[in-house]
């Protein structure tokens, strides 16, 4: 049986008085790779910002694993298991890998801190060359890996990944989503996965939605979508790195 683990209903959110949410619907079942594409300005971080709880939807509903997160704070939207690793990745530059790490597990199961930490470290081994070294100094490659390891330390049981690929080397973007493929294969993680590398994202995804202008405007199987007339045209011509 199919288990519903986010569902977003009828969102709409502001910036001042603009609105930058028309009414958004979607769902993510468990042990799903859902992906969102668009264009830039199209209001797909605003909606994982918006589930994060930040800024707050100013009308319709949020639901997480069971409970209604509209309205709650985004430290008790983490507690709910739900992590993020947003856009621009934002690590903590003058803590070493190992302090961001410790960093994101603060909501999980302190025993097992050594066991998750040996799991991510497996999954980016880069990261383990560099525990010791600050933030700063990482390269956009290994920044990002650090920005999603430091998410899977908090034992998410959704995991938000903001634009994992923007402005990296083709290379780097192909091991960032295998390690995405490989977290739901072998955990079944679920993760919901904002992206404009649209080609990639279909083609990891299991289901995927497209937004244009703060509007859902088509959604169907990652395979459905590859294959849609107006996505290949407006996404795809040229995009295949």
């Amino acid at each position: 049986m199919t288990t519903r683990l986010l569902t977003v209903r009828g969102v709409k959110t502001f910036y001042g008085r603009v609105m930058a949410l028309k009414g958004v619907d979607l769902e993510v079942n468990e042990g799903e790779i859902v992906t969102l594409i668009g264009a830039n300005g199209a209001g797909k971080s605003t909606l994982m910002m918006t589930v994060c709880g930040n800024p707050r939807a100013r009308e319709g509903t949020i639901e997480f694993a069971g409970h209604d997160i509209t309205r709650l704070p985004t430290h008790e939207i983490a507690r709910l298991k739900l992590a993020q690793a947003p856009e621009g990745r934002r690590i903590f530059s003058r803590m070493t890998v190992l302090e961001n790490l410790q960093m994101g597990s603060i909501t999980a199961e302190p025993s097992e801190f050594a066991r998750d930490l040996d799991r991510v470290l497996a999954l980016f081994p880069r990261l383990s060359q560099r525990i010791g070294q600050r933030g700063g100094t990482l390269s956009g490659g290994e920044q990002q890996m650090l920005a999603i390891a430091r998410a899977l330390m908090a034992q998410p049981r959704l995991l938000l990944l903001d634009e994992p690929s923007l402005g990296l080397a083709p290379l780097v973007v192909r091991q960032i989503f295998d390690a995405i493929k490989t977290l739901n294969a072998e955990s079944g993680l679920t993760v919901f996965l904002v992206e404009q590398n649209a080609y990639h994202a279909l083609k990891l995804a299991h289901r995927g939605y497209v937004m244009v202008n703060g509007r859902i405007t088509l959604s169907g199987t990652g395979r459905e979508l590859l294959e849609h007339s107006e996505i290949k045209s407006a996404y795809l011509e040229g995009g295949r790195h």
